[in-house]
């Protein structure tokens, strides 16, 4: 494994294809944000945060330039990328233009990266529980069947490194937001669990992504934050993780 990220092996088989997950080692940021950090909101000095995406995108073998992202907003918008940059107000990223890589920032959401090979497109989802509750998979795929006629049984999909269930505490509020197949009380806790990892492989699954396509991340931003940065964990002062996925031009 490579120190700065972990690649799904899932993709391994398409070559066209660049796909990773960031952890937080190998960059240049100090405490809180050590080391890896990637997020732009965040308190890390600028120079810092260009520094880590130079070395993390350098190491997948593209620059900086070539990514296309989003001001997230914890909604469930899908933005259709035709050229590398920013934009606002969006949680889902499409594209079937090579040498672009779209990038979601993470703390703790799920970050979803999809590929299908039919049509040589690709989807990166930032899924926190709004998201998931939106529907955000459901959505960013059907936007992939209307713009490249995507079909989600030729789809591959990885469900990222996230928040896990024994660490996700919600109130009554949030947890009503799911099927009670995500969810589960703890009498002594007084607090509902829900399964964001499961959410999103049943959202995946009910558009035609087969179980056999479906790569789901073993690991948690906060059993495994040594790792990988948790907004929860570490209180809200913390760095960014970024998944991210493209063709390659």
């Amino acid at each position: 494994m490579h120190p700065m990220f972990r690649q799904p092996l899932l993709f391994q088989s398409f070559p066209e294809i660049v796909a990773a997950e960031s952890t937080r080692h190998g960059g240049v940021s100090p405490a809180p944000y050590e080391s890896l950090n990637l997020g732009k909101h965040t308190g890390d000095a600028p120079e810092n945060i260009a520094e880590n995406r130079r070395r993390f995108c350098s190491a997948l073998g593209f620059s900086p330039d070539q990514l296309a992202w989003s001001k997230q907003v914890h909604g469930a918008e899908v933005r259709l990328v035709t050229e590398p940059g920013g934009g606002e107000g969006y949680d889902a990223l499409i594209t079937n233009v090579p040498g672009i890589f779209l990038a979601v920032s993470i703390a703790d959401c799920t970050p979803i990266l999809i590929y299908d090979p039919e049509n040589r497109a690709a989807a990166a989802i930032h899924a926190g529980w709004r998201g998931a509750a939106a529907n955000i998979i459901g959505k960013t795929l059907d936007a992939m069947r209307r713009h490249f006629g995507t079909n989600g049984g030729a789809c591959l999909a990885y469900v990222g490194t996230c928040i896990d269930e024994c660490s996700f505490e919600v109130g009554p509020e949030v947890a009503e937001q799911f099927d009670e197949a995500f969810t589960r009380f703890d009498p002594e806790r007084n607090k509902f669990f829900v399964d964001l990892k499961k959410v999103c492989a049943a959202q995946l699954a009910a558009r035609g992504v087969l179980e056999t396509r479906l790569e789901i991340s073993p690991y948690s931003t906060v059993l495994h934050n040594g790792d990988y940065f948790s907004h929860r964990k570490e209180q809200g002062v913390t760095g960014r993780m970024m998944g991210v996925i493209g063709i390659r031009g």
